[in-house]
C-alpha cells in the first residue's frame, strides 16, 4: 500500500510539474507572439501613417501596449502555477483586494500617476520624440509610461515627471511652429527702411536650400513691439516646420546683423551720457564741495 500510494504521490507531482512547465512555456510563448503581433501592427501603421508625428504617436502606443500585455500574460501566468502547485489563489485574491484598497488609500498618487498616464496616451497628448514643457521643465520627450514621462533638456540633464503632477501639456511638436524674433533698432533710425530689411533678408532664407525648406510662409512683421531705454524694438515672426522654429530664429538673428551692418544701420547698446550742469567750460569740471564764499584754487 505504501509503494502504491507513493507511486501515485509521484505520478501527481509529477502531473503537477507537468502542468507548471506548460504554462510557463505557453506564457513565454504568448509573451513573445504578443511583441510580435505588436511590432507587425506597428509597422503596418507606420507604412500607413501620413506624418513624423503619426508615426511617433504610433511608437508611444506600441511601447504601451506592449508593457500591458507582458503585465497582464505574467500575472495570469503567475496565479495559474501558485493553483497547479497547490496553493489556493482565492485567499490571495481576496487579500490582495484588501491590501489594495488599504493601499489605495495611501497611494492615491500613484493611481493618479496612473489615470493621468492613461488619458494623456489616449487624448494623444504627448508621444515619444515630441518636445514639451510639463511640471515646470521642457525637454525631449525619450520615454513615456502609465507611471511617469521622461523629458532630456537641451544640457543633456534627464528630468523624470510623475504623470499624477502634471496640470498642462505645453506640446512644442505639433503641426507647424512660430519662430518670434525681436530687433532694436536705434531712435535714429527709419522703421520703414529696417522692415525693408527684414524682409529682404527673410526672402534671402526662404530661397536658401539649406534652411528654406524649414520655413512655411513669409515673414510676418507685426510692427513695432516696444520703446526701449535706446532702442525700438521691432518685433517679427515665421511660421516653421515643428521644432525648427529655434534654428530659424538663430539663422535669422546673423543675418539680420550681417544686413544692419552693411546698410548701416545701428544696432543700439545701452550707453549713458552725463552733462554737467553750470559748466562753461565743457572741458573743464566744475569745483565740487565748496561753501559760500569760499574760493577754488
Amino acid at each position: 500500500m505504501n509503494d502504491k500510494a507513493g507511486i501515485f504521490d509521484y505520478l501527481h507531482l509529477s502531473k503537477d510539474l507537468l502542468h507548471v512547465v506548460v504554462i510557463l512555456v505557453l506564457a513565454w510563448v504568448l509573451l513573445h507572439l504578443s511583441r510580435r503581433l505588436i511590432r507587425m501592427f506597428r509597422d503596418y501603421m507606420n507604412r500607413h501613417a501620413d506624418s513624423a508625428e503619426d508615426r511617433r504617436r504610433i511608437e508611444t502606443l506600441a511601447r504601451v501596449f506592449r508593457y500591458i500585455s507582458t503585465v497582464v500574460i505574467s500575472l495570469v501566468a503567475g496565479m495559474l502555477v501558485l493553483s497547479e502547485i497547490g496553493i489556493s489563489i482565492a485567499p490571495i485574491l481576496g487579500a490582495a483586494g484588501v491590501v489594495g484598497l488599504a493601499v489605495g488609500f495611501g497611494a492615491q498618487s500613484l493611481i493618479k500617476d496612473y489615470f493621468n498616464g492613461f488619458f494623456m496616451l489616449l487624448e494623444n497628448q504627448i508621444r515619444q520624440g515630441d518636445v514639451v514643457e510639463v511640471g515646470g521643465k521642457t525637454g525631449l520627450v525619450e520615454d513615456i509610461t502609465l507611471r511617469y514621462v521622461s523629458l532630456r533638456d537641451y544640457e543633456g540633464s534627464v528630468h523624470y515627471i510623475p504623470n499624477g503632477l502634471i496640470t498642462t501639456v505645453t506640446n512644442k511638436s505639433r503641426g507647424y511652429a512660430y519662430a518670434v524674433i525681436d530687433v532694436s533698432i536705434a531712435y535714429s533710425e527709419n522703421v520703414d527702411n529696417a522692415y525693408k530689411v527684414m524682409r529682404q533678408v527673410a526672402g534671402q532664407m526662404r530661397d536658401d536650400e539649406s534652411i528654406g525648406g524649414k520655413i512655411l510662409e513669409d515673414i510676418e512683421i507685426a510692427g513695432v513691439q516696444d520703446w526701449g531705454d535706446s532702442d525700438i524694438v521691432l518685433r517679427c515672426r515665421f511660421k516653421t516646420v515643428a521644432l525648427e522654429q529655434w534654428g530659424v530664429r538663430r539663422e535669422f538673428l546673423k543675418r539680420i546683423k550681417e544686413a544692419f551692418d552693411a546698410q548701416g544701420i545701428e544696432i543700439p547698446y545701452p550707453h549713458l551720457t552725463v552733462i554737467h550742469a553750470g559748466q562753461d567750460d565743457p572741458g573743464k569740471a566744475p569745483a565740487l564741495g565748496l561753501k559760500n564764499g569760499e574760493q577754488g584754487n
